[in-house]
């Protein structure tokens, strides 16, 4: 049962209630499935359907898709691992490990909140890895249909944030400003939101784009680069909207914080992928063309 938490005015100004749902979305006998959880699964499985649908559509590639729908169910699997485990390990030990470090008991108990993007990329990322290589398959090409459908993921991961009330914005006085519980009495920016809104919707468009309008699936590498540097970008802006923590591992300024300083090698990473990309694929073209013109 939902209860309002909050409705004051601050500064002249409406703060909207914060809306605490039940925790639990739904029992079935012993087994209750929580929101949080709830939220996580529905953006894997959007994403592994939106992968399957990409590689049904031969209009994106240069012939044949180079992976197949079977290749697409096996990632599910591979791609939950490595963001379950990734997510929490990069929570544990990026953000929070001085709180773990007193409270071991507590570092798999993902139902209390706690997934770290970072960490899941690189736990995402070495899951790809091993599944290219047992499969046999070009790693860039796992990597760009992953890229493709993260933003999906990105959207439910961040609603899952404002479900669970964590990663809290900072204080403010804008209309749409709210009252979090466990943050205080201030009204705060509702940033899982914002980054629900540029990580997920915005970056999915904008990757969607290329990859259907400019076909860059033919470029092995091109959309894991419109990812990294896409990503990396948002998450610095939304991070100006977020709650500085100084307890954080890498906290130097109330505006350089642990996710911002994390986000820049994403962007770096992401540039040299999509120089790289464009170069190998000119430079294929143009080779292609000698070829046919002797």
């Amino acid at each position: 049962m939902a209860t309002t938490l909050s409705l004051s005015i601050v500064s002249s100004v409406f703060v909207i209630p914060y809306v605490t749902p039940h925790p639990i979305a739904f029992e079935i006998g012993p087994l209750s499935v929580r929101w949080y959880g709830l939220a996580y699964m529905t953006g894997l499985l959007l994403g592994w359907l939106y992968i399957k649908q990409l590689l049904k559509n031969q209009r994106l590639w240069d012939g044949p898709p180079p992976l197949s729908s079977d290749h697409a169910d096996s990632m599910l699997l591979w791609a939950t691992i490595g963001v379950v485990i990734g997510g929490r390990l990069g929570f544990v030990l990026f953000y929070e490990p001085s709180y773990f470090l007193q409270h071991p008991e507590e570092v798999l108990a993902i139902w209390h909140g706690g997934m770290a993007f970072h960490g899941g990329l690189v736990g995402t990322g070495v899951a790809m890895w091993l599944f290219a290589r047992l499969n046999r398959v070009a790693f860039l090409t796992v990597t760009d249909v992953v890229s493709a459908a993260v933003p999906i993921g990105l959207f439910f991961g961040r609603i899952a944030n404002f479900i669970n009330a964590e990663v809290v914005g900072r204080v403010t006085n804008v209309p749409w400003a709210m009252v979090f519980p466990d943050a205080g009495p201030d009204p705060r920016h509702p940033s899982q939101l914002y980054e629900a809104m540029l990580e997920g919707i915005v970056l999915f468009l904008i990757i969607r784009y290329f990859t259907h309008n400019r076909r860059s699936l033919r470029w092995p590498g091109y959309t894991t680069g419109l990812f990294l540097t896409g990503y990396g970008i948002a998450r610095i802006i939304c991070e100006f909207y977020r709650e500085y923590d100084p307890s954080q591992f890498f906290s130097p300024a109330p505006y350089v914080t642990t996710g911002m300083i994390y986000s820049v090698p994403m962007v770096l990473l992401g540039l040299y992928f999509l120089f790289v990309s464009r170069y190998r694929a000119e430079s294929a073209a143009i080779t292609k063309g000698k070829k046919s013109a002797g």
